[in-house]
């Protein structure tokens, strides 16, 4: 709860006056506040996607993904795990404004399509 006010009840004017000054005050510290941390929340994971398939006819099961994590500029990345009978394979790729600068997979770029557009 929020205790905008000094005193209980003003008791003039000037009392009335002098409290919204303080009020306003507070508000404007609050709006900074709010827009910092807006400007630093665009760099924090904000969207997110994944596919899962299989990319091999002799293994079962969708094993394989595509994981993208973006911040608010869909500046992030890429990881591709792929499942085989011998082992897996993990790869990661920059993504910048939602490209990447290495060729991307059928399934990755599907994976940051439903990146971009989760939010």
């Amino acid at each position: 709860m929020f205790n905008f006010f000094k005193k209980k009840e003003p008791k003039n004017l000037k009392d009335i006056l002098s409290q919204f000054k303080d009020l306003e005050k507070k508000i404007e510290g609050i709006s900074g506040e709010l827009e910092n941390l807006k400007k630093e929340g665009k760099f924090s994971i904000q969207k997110t996607g994944i596919v899962r398939y299989n990319p091999f006819s002799d293994v079962g099961g969708n094993q394989s993904f595509s994981i993208v994590l973006l911040d608010g500029n869909n500046n992030g990345i890429v990881i591709t795990s792929l499942y085989t009978k011998e082992g897996s394979r993990v790869y990661g790729k920059p993504v910048k404004n939602g490209k990447s600068e290495y060729s991307l997979s059928g399934e990755e770029k599907k994976a940051i399509e439903k990146a971009i557009g989760s939010r």
